[in-house]
């Protein structure tokens, strides 16, 4: 993968990066050393070409339910026909289906909608209870907004 280094002058500690048309731009500040530089360089390839398409994700299921105290599904899938939802389950079989428009996300997108099926495993609604369970994951609220800002809070 291709990644545009943007040295600016107005950049004092931070690095941004963003993926356009297949390249990903690295914004750094014009002070960062060559070591620095690199070292962005490959952490940022590395986090854009990490697909959560081929993610294991009974695997991860199993991880996620071990750290939270939630329970593990009996399967745990990729789904191509949700238009509407992140993520769906059938608390009865404790089947849980993640949609395929997930995939694309940051891992820890993923993640908090893993973790929010793997709730309703446990509380089948929305109620306190659920969202106590769900908030076990540390970055639901960034998760969250992220959903919200892709259309739609799963």
């Amino acid at each position: 993968m291709n990644v545009e280094v943007i040295r600016s002058t107005r950049r004092r500690k931070t690095v941004e990066a963003r993926k356009v048309d297949g390249t990903v731009r690295l914004s750094i500040p014009a002070t960062m050393s060559a070591t620095e530089e690199a070292h962005w360089v490959e952490e940022m390839r590395r986090r854009f070409e990490e697909p959560s398409a081929n993610l294991d994700l009974t695997r991860r299921a199993a991880t996620l339910s071990s750290r939270y105290g939630l329970e593990r599904p009996t399967e745990i899938r990729w789904v191509s026909n949700q238009r509407t939802r992140w993520g769906s389950c059938t608390p009865a079989t404790k089947r849980v289906r993640i949609s395929r428009r997930v995939a694309a996300f940051p891992r820890w997108v993923v993640d908090y909608v893993i973790v929010h099926e793997l709730a309703h495993l446990t509380v089948p609604d929305h109620s306190p209870e659920f969202w106590e369970l769900v908030e076990r994951y540390e970055l639901t609220e960034r998760a969250r907004g992220f959903l919200i800002a892709k259309g739609l809070d799963g």
